[in-house]
């Protein structure tokens, strides 16, 4: 049984003429923010999909993937809407369902369950189903189950894993499960969907998609669950959690891309032992460990210089872990933002609109692990970034374990913090800092979560509480590792001196305050109008 909203009960977002103009249209701006399912041919598509254009009354629209798939349609073979980017406009939200939107993308429901995240978010499960099902038009599960599905219909597309390990690296329960919901999303088996792309890539044409249909889509509407399992015996997945993988991915994104405003905070910041950058060939690449449940995954970014693509080489411990894994990279990388839906923000600000021009698809870089980065944000406070990296990588050097391809694994937070203030101070750290490390890694230690998931408000004041973190820390690790988009350290030295710069029309630092001020016009991405403004101020001034 699903849950979908009534078409005749339309949430407010959600306006017929505008979603039907988008649709006729073929606007690319609407594609991840609105979904199409079209009654006649029983396929839901993105609003940009090139098929011919359905009737008005064969249009049911549809805020996520999800809840087109739950109201029985599947996804359309020539336009792929599963494989869009992901999104962060609820990341510019702090409300119930965008908290619960992100834990799910985080992989919590797929960890702990539905009820599970409702006892993360301290409300009770039904509640949560009704509040997520009036805002997605879908519920937790299903929203979770449409992340697998993507997730599988991703490497049945770029890998030869056999049937089985697809199955398990997306965090599919059996194989038959798997089937069943890869039938109900993409009206097909897994061996058909693969076997199809493989054909359509032998065509010549443009590759990564199907061959085209007459209409949109096409074919007739499946049934909203089940299916008889095909393609593979009805058997859970033979992988065990300890099995390793070596596995490479194109991690898909919303262009414009500034891969190399990227690569230049990065690298800039690389830390012996911790990252290796390179620029050469034509393309920057990042090499380091990302934390995951059955060991460290060696990942090697590779970005082409113009952003156009972005590659990831992976060398997992357990299979299990690729979800994860893949998150936090995208995560790192800022690869679900939308580049059109900010620049349209913070163009309308006459004074910030030339730095946004100078720099479209610029992102804001994450993090791996939000522990890390507070960490590294205390040992950053008030001193150079060379010296920052210097201190950090002798932290790194002194109690970080070491990991494939000679690089190191962060220390982890019980092993930090039991560390002596003594320890830390001979590595150079003066006392108070030493202190605020302990405390941070203690913190994270006993429960404190720093990551998409974590509830911004309680994690700033969690972070305030600790000895040494003031404003400028917290507001930091909100910006990179909780993904607040609208995060902003308006106490920042180069942030004022950046805003009076090119903003305030002379050379002097604005004052905090009138910095905040300036800022209130940027609402919900003050955090993109930082980062415009310290790439503009590396750029213009050298590291």
């Amino acid at each position: 049984m699903t849950t979908t909203l009534p078409q005749d009960d339309l949430p407010a977002w959600i306006d017929r003429d505008v979603a039907y103009r988008a649709v006729s249209g073929r606007d690319p701006r609407y594609d991840g923010r609105l979904y199409l399912g079209v009654t006649s041919t029983g396929v839901y598509c993105r609003p940009s999909c090139p098929a011919r254009t359905p009737r008005p009354d064969n249009c049911r629209y549809y805020r996520s993937a999800a809840a087109a798939v739950a109201a029985g349609f599947r996804a359309c073979r020539r336009c792929r809407p599963d494989a869009l980017p992901g999104s962060r406009e609820w990341d510019a939200r702090a409300d119930l369902a965008a908290q619960a939107v992100r834990a799910i993308a985080s992989g919590v429901v797929d960890e702990v369950g539905v009820e599970g995240l409702a006892e993360r978010l301290h409300v009770s499960a039904r509640h949560l189903q009704r509040v997520v099902v009036a805002e997605m038009g879908a519920g937790p599960a299903q929203i979770a189950r449409s992340r697998r599905a993507q997730l599988a219909r991703h490497l049945l597309d770029e890998t030869t894993l056999p049937m089985a390990d697809v199955a398990f690296a997306a965090g599919f329960a059996s194989v038959r499960q798997f089937n069943d919901v890869m039938r109900a999303t993409f009206g097909a088996a897994p061996r058909a969907l693969r076997t199809r792309r493989r054909a359509a890539a032998a065509q010549p044409g443009p590759a990564g998609r199907d061959a085209p249909t007459a209409r949109r889509g096409g074919g007739t509407r499946p049934a909203a669950t089940g299916g008889r399992p095909g393609g593979a015996s009805d058997v859970p997945p033979a992988r065990s959690p300890v099995d390793a993988a070596h596995l490479t991915l194109h991690l898909r994104h919303r262009p414009p891309y500034d891969a190399r405003a990227w690569f230049a905070h990065v690298e800039r910041r690389a830390v012996p032992g911790l990252e290796v950058a390179d620029a050469s060939g034509g393309a920057f690449t990042v090499r380091r460990l990302v934390p995951a449940a059955h060991g460290p995954a060696a990942a090697t970014v590779r970005l082409a210089d113009d952003g156009s693509r972005v590659d990831l080489d992976l060398g997992l411990a357990s299979l299990g872990d690729l979800a994860a894994v893949v998150g936090r990279v995208r995560r790192w990388l800022d690869l679900d933002a939308d580049p059109a839906l900010v620049a349209a923000v913070l163009a309308e600000d006459d004074a910030l609109a030339p730095l946004v021009a100078a720099r479209p698809g610029l992102r804001v870089p994450g993090t791996v692990d939000g522990y890390e980065l507070a960490v590294r944000a205390v040992l950053g406070q008030q001193v150079s970034v060379g010296a920052a990296r210097t201190l950090t990588g002798r932290v790194v050097a002194a109690y970080g374990s070491p990991g494939p391809g000679g690089l190191r694994a962060f220390p982890a937070a019980e092993r930090l913090a039991a560390v002596p203030v003594a320890e830390l101070r001979a590595l150079g750290l003066t006392g108070s800092r030493a202190a605020t490390v302990l405390a941070v890694a203690g913190a994270v230690a006993a429960g404190l979560r720093l990551d998409p998931s974590a509830d911004r408000v309680a994690a700033r004041h969690a972070l305030l509480a600790l000895p040494g973190v003031g404003p400028w820390t917290a507001e930091y690790v909100a910006l990179r590792a909780l993904a607040d988009p609208d995060a902003f350290p308006d106490g920042d030295l180069v942030l004022r001196r950046a805003a009076g710069r090119y903003l305030g029309g002379g050379s002097d630092a604005l004052p905090a305050r009138g910095l905040r001020d300036l800022a209130a016009r940027w609402r919900p991405w003050r955090g993109y109008a930082a980062q415009h403004l310290w790439t503009a101020t590396a750029a213009d001034d050298g590291p």
